[in-house]
């Protein structure tokens, strides 16, 4: 048998053919520029095989609403569908002596229930106490500069003024309701970086988040920067000043809210065999623990965020900048450390949180998305130091919730409870199954294997 040999370059060009077919037959130009059914189709020829059972998944989620169902197209790009997360309550909350009940948007099972049962307990110990400390906000200009520093300092006080009069139209609305720019300052950072300046500014944005604003202020900054160094006799004969960047910041160490609550020993309650102070002693070691040890302070400060991102959520703010802010709070110590503290102080026990919150009730979606109204109405149309004084009540709740639980019966008791429906519908059990099961799980661990073993059975 004779076999034919094939030169290096047929096998070259065909595998490279082929691999430039494989890749490039998912490869799109103008995609943003179709119809919603014209990229609902190509996703589903080009990922599903064409199946029309995942078309109209992604149309079953449509809002029956056509107008309602645009707003929801525009909030983003390329909209295809609607992804839902539940919208619950978690009522019996009574913050600086007024009742509330908490709008949350989040899939984790026990959260809104061990919220809801932390407002009650407190509720009947005189509620939640909230403070604001500050409501500071940072946006900085980036820039390299090379020349002699004393130089750049002299030019920088020559020239501040100009940074405010010349953001007046930017400003002129944010100041009318007492807001603004609070101060910019030249800060060297040479030290830690070759060259590298920044103009550092604080602002006030009152009830909005103030992204845009502060972002539109900066940009100005840069131009008015650049302008006037190009001009400058104090440093045209150094070398040309360069802009890197210009963009707030989301840490906001200056912008803080702090909740707490407190109550006599003897206004606790018993706990799984522990006394009064016992449980009062082992929630203040629990709390100290995460203090000291990050490995439990990442775990401790995640549920304090279960609360917060679940009303952040239904308020329509940005929980990815809540986030990066608060874990950058938790570590400015130089250690990820617990952002919640507790002592007892004779014969009274104390739990208290203190966060950075940069948050807004106008603005963004909280006028575009209906439920963000809705919620925001069941709030009272609180302004946005009351949100920010809400949002870390919600963070102190679900973590007097959990290290409640952690100290006693344990955490997987509660969750894997609440946790029991979602295990049924995995497994598809019908409403007398579930009916059937829940009553069973009441004294039995819920486990998955324990539930798959019950419903073989039942």
């Amino acid at each position: 048998m004779t076999i034919k040999l094939r030169s290096k370059r047929f096998f070259y060009e065909n595998c490279i053919f082929g691999f430039q077919k494989y890749t490039m037959s998912k490869n799109i130009v103008g995609f943003s520029k179709r119809t919603k059914e014209e990229k609902i189709d190509w996703l589903i020829s080009n990922y599903f095989n064409g199946t029309n059972e995942a078309k109209q998944l992604l149309k079953s989620y449509w809002n029956s609403d056509e107008k309602l169902q645009r707003i929801h197209d525009e909030f983003i790009e390329n909209t295809v569908s609607n992804f839902y997360l539940p919208l619950g309550v978690a009522p019996n909350f009574i913050i600086n002596n007024k009742e509330y009940t908490l709008p949350m948007v989040i899939e984790e099972s026990s959260v809104i229930a061990a919220s809801a049962k932390a407002g009650k307990y407190w509720g009947s110990r005189g509620g939640f106490k909230t403070s604001i400390l500050g409501q500071e906000k940072i946006g900085q200009v980036h820039f390299m500069f090379s020349g002699d520093p004393k130089k750049l300092y002299d030019f920088f006080n020559a020239i501040e003024h100009l940074f405010y009069s010349e953001t007046s139209e930017i400003t002129k609305n944010m100041s009318v309701r007492g807001g603004g720019i609070t101060s910019i300052k030249l800060i060297d950072k040479t030290a830690e970086l070759n060259h590298y300046f920044q103009l550092h500014a604080c602002f006030n944005t009152v009830d909005s988040m103030g992204a845009n604003f502060i972002n539109s202020c900066l940009e100005q900054f840069a131009k008015t920067l650049v302008r006037e160094a190009s001009n400058s006799d104090l440093i045209k004969e150094e070398e040309p000043l360069e802009v890197v960047m210009s963009i707030l910041s989301n840490y906001v160490p200056n912008c803080v809210v702090k909740a707490e609550v407190r109550c006599a020993i003897d206004d606790l309650e018993e706990e799984d065999g522990l006394s009064k102070r016992q449980f009062a002693e082992k929630f203040v070691r629990a709390v100290e623990i995460a203090c000291v040890e990050p490995y439990r302070a990442v775990t401790h400060n995640k549920g304090i965020m279960n609360g917060i991102d679940a009303v952040i959520l239904a308020t329509g703010n940005d929980f990815r900048a809540v986030e990066a802010g608060i874990h950058a709070y938790a570590s400015r110590t130089g250690q990820y450390r617990s952002l919640s503290n507790a002592f007892v102080d004779g014969d009274d026990f104390y739990f208290e949180l203190q966060i950075p919150l940069a948050i807004g009730t106008v603005g963004g979606l909280t006028n575009l998305h209906p439920l963000v109204n809705w919620s925001m109405e069941l709030l009272g149309n609180p302004n946005a130091t009351e949100l920010m004084e809400i949002i870390a009540v919600a963070g102190l709740a679900q973590n007097f919730g959990a290290l409640r639980s952690l100290i006693t019966s344990g955490i997987q008791k509660g969750h894997m409870k609440m946790h029991l429906l979602n295990i049924l519908n995995q497994l598809k059990a019908n409403d007398n199954q579930k009916e059937v099961a829940i009553e069973y799980f009441k004294t039995t661990p819920v486990t998955f294997s324990s539930v798959t073993e019950f419903l073989k059975n039942s």
